[in-house]
């Protein structure tokens, strides 16, 4: 059966559950959405195109997929969203943006001629990074979220609902389950990469791309003591949490995972606490945003 087609259209720049839904699904439908590159699409058209500053007005990047209704999604559940594919564009770019990532203002500063931009095509599964660089490719889902309890969210922020997690585990085999704050779910997705290093240092960092993400969604009952994002990838458990300064992001992702492995794996929380301590595997995937992102991931041979 062929996927049910979403197309970029009216794209969004906030999570808000106040937005009129673009689409609605249903659980268990195969659904196919369109997802704008991060910034401006449609000024690259060539591997010779360049993103100038002008180009780039914050707070609108990441235009996003949405809001999109999940038919009987109910507010206090779980939506797990199954990431099945993605299929790129053949052009992306990377880029320096010296306000923000790890050096914001401190090496290059607010130098003319920044931001600067690298396009590069992709094609057979491989980045051309230059002449003589090729990168397989991993592609991943910058923002992935549904819309926030309260108020509003924008794009190029993050929460526990979600949001510009930019998180590279969020890819093809991924579950990526988000708590449920509103009936219908309301789901936005977007700021796709064909890849991201660790920490998205340079502010634009990863290879931003245009691409369109099949997916499955399915509602389940959330976890009593669930807070934020958790995913499963085929070998991991993971969590997700959001905050400034980076040591609040990892304390919250690390409690997240405590309360998972002792509600759901047998664990009592002070063995749950010692287990992290010998098999924790943990990251920040972005300190670009304005709250920075922290990965608490277990094997799951291991639990």
């Amino acid at each position: 059966m062929q996927s049910k087609l979403i197309e970029k259209r009216d794209l969004k720049y906030l999570l808000d559950a106040a937005q009129a839904p673009i689409d609605e699904i249903s659980t268990g439908q195969e659904v196919t959405i369109e997802c704008e590159i991060n910034c401006n699409g449609g000024v690259i058209t060539s591997i010779d195109s360049v993103v100038r500053h002008e180009d780039i007005v914050y707070p609108y990047v990441n235009p996003l997929t949405g809001p999109i209704t999940v038919k009987g999604a109910k507010k206090g559940q779980v939506l797990s969203v199954k990431i099945l594919s993605m299929d790129l564009d053949p052009l992306g770019y990377s880029g320096l943006d010296s306000t923000a990532g790890l050096f914001p203002n401190m090496i290059w500063g607010d130098q003319a001629g920044y931001p600067m931009t690298r396009v590069m095509k992709i094609e057979d599964n491989i980045i051309h990074w230059d002449d003589t660089r090729r990168i397989p490719i991993a592609p991943m889902i910058g923002v992935l979220g549904v819309a926030p309890a309260f108020d509003n969210h924008m794009s190029i922020d993050n929460g526990m609902h979600g949001g510009n997690l930019d998180v590279q585990e969020i890819g093809e085999g991924a579950v990526v389950h988000l708590p449920i704050n509103h009936d219908g779910a309301l789901l936005y997705i977007g700021d796709c990469h064909a890849r991201q290093g660790d920490g998205e240092i340079s502010g634009m960092g990863p290879v931003e791309v245009a691409a369109r993400v099949t997916l499955v969604v399915e509602t389940r009952d959330r976890p009593k003591r669930m807070t934020w994002p958790r995913f499963e990838t085929p070998t991991h458990i993971g969590t997700i949490a959001c905050a400034k300064p980076l040591e609040d992001a990892m304390r919250l992702s690390y409690r997240e995972m405590i309360y998972w492995l002792a509600d759901e794996y047998g664990l009592t929380e002070p063995d749950a606490y010692m287990f992290l301590g010998t098999v924790a595997e943990g990251r920040a995937t972005q300190l670009a945003n304005p709250k920075s992102t922290y990965v608490c991931k277990v094997a799951k041979n291991l639990v």
